[in-house]
């Protein structure tokens, strides 16, 4: 009865997040993936995008290694998070009741904040110890196991601590909190007992590929098994306007993929096809700890969509990208504040974005050949 329907996006300043699985005030989002593919970074991320948004982390640190989290306090420090952020830590060599209390405490003090109207975000860091810690504890109560060795009453545990995660109506303060649980799989396999019990508990899920991760591709998020089943209407609407066309031909792309691997042989449409994928793939990805602004991310969104990539050699695509983004200061005062509204975008608007970014990546194109037709 208190609660009211996630209208207000929570920006990561991830790229692939913002445009594709994005993250509303209110949300729960879970973030999985096998062990160093990235989890934490995209939480720290989220976190130090925070900055003079009005909005108050809390990192929940679960049982985890004294160095992981000594670097990650440096981060935060390092790039001015601590002024809005609180830390709740436990380390691998605690009890497991502390580690099984911490992400209760941590829940306790951002609802505090969230009862008195502020937009808190939390991060649970990560609910695999959590889960392994309460298994410790019911054993050594002599509780029965079950599936797993996890005891039954597991999922209640889990859903009545992310169940708090919500946003709240204006007569109870308008306050909002966000939940980020982190959850660490086997050998990819997002079917085991705790995953699968946190994917129905959450709003959606953040997927990252250890094979992407290889790759190169950093955040390794899969697109394809990444869900956001409440964002998109939280989501701004000058993405809602780039968005959808992405999704679907990255999508495509992902699909002809595979065959083209093969070696065999493709017709032009699937060339182009690929072609733009491998771009769309460039310009998604991003370096740890460098959150883009909408405006910068919009810019890049409607010159992938408008297809202005399509010369630039895959070798200069970040240099590329990295020129629409500086030429997001070209752009007026007054359209820039209008992309971070959730004012339907302008045709006119649209156009001066496309035509500043088509100058700005006019120069990685490469030259006609003497005697052909520019």
């Amino acid at each position: 009865m208190d609660h009211a329907p996630v209208t207000v996006p929570l920006q990561t300043g991830i790229k692939v997040i913002d445009a594709l699985i994005p993250v509303g005030r209110g949300q729960r989002e879970l973030i999985l993936g096998d062990r160093q593919t990235g989890k934490t970074a995209i939480a720290i991320d989220t976190i130090l995008n925070q900055r003079g948004r009005n909005v108050l982390c809390v990192y929940c640190a679960i049982g985890q290694r004294a160095s992981a989290v000594a670097k990650a306090v440096a981060t935060l420090r390092e790039k001015g998070a601590m002024d809005y952020t609180v830390l709740v830590v436990t380390e691998g060599n605690d009890p497991p009741g502390l580690a099984y209390i911490a992400p209760y405490a941590a829940t306790s003090i951002a609802e505090h904040f969230m009862e008195v109207g502020r937009d808190v975000l939390i991060v649970y860091d990560d609910l695999t110890h959590h889960a392994r810690a309460y298994r410790e504890l019911s054993l050594l109560l002599r509780r029965p196991p079950g599936r797993e060795a996890f005891p039954g009453d597991i999922f209640y545990i889990h859903s009545r601590l992310l169940e708090r995660a919500t946003h709240l109506r204006r007569e109870r303060g308008g306050g909002s909190l966000t939940a980020l649980p982190i959850i660490e799989t086997e050998a990819q396999n997002i079917s085991a007992y705790i995953p699968t019990n946190l994917i129905s508990i959450t709003d959606g899920q953040i997927y990252l590929s250890p094979s992407l991760f290889e790759l190169g591709v950093l955040p390794a998020v899969d697109v394809g098994k990444s869900v956001s089943r409440v964002g998109g209407k939280a989501q701004l609407a000058a993405y809602r306007a780039v968005a959808g066309d992405l999704k679907l031909a990255y999508a495509q792309f992902e699909e002809l993929e595979t065959f083209a691997r093969f070696g065999a042989r493709i017709d032009e449409d699937t060339k182009k096809t690929i072609e733009h994928g491998q771009r769309i793939r460039s310009c998604l990805k991003q370096p740890e700890f460098s959150p883009v602004s909408v405006p910068a991310q919009i810019a890049v969104l409607l010159a992938l969509t408008a297809k202005l990539f399509s010369d630039v050699p895959l070798g200069q695509m970040t240099d590329a990208e990295q020129a629409v983004r500086k030429a997001v200061m070209k752009i007026p005062e007054e359209v820039r504040q209008r992309l971070d509204t959730a004012d339907k975008m302008r045709d006119e608007d649209r156009e001066t974005i496309i035509e500043i970014a088509r100058k700005a990546i006019a120069r990685f194109q490469p030259m006609p050949e003497p005697g052909e037709k520019s």
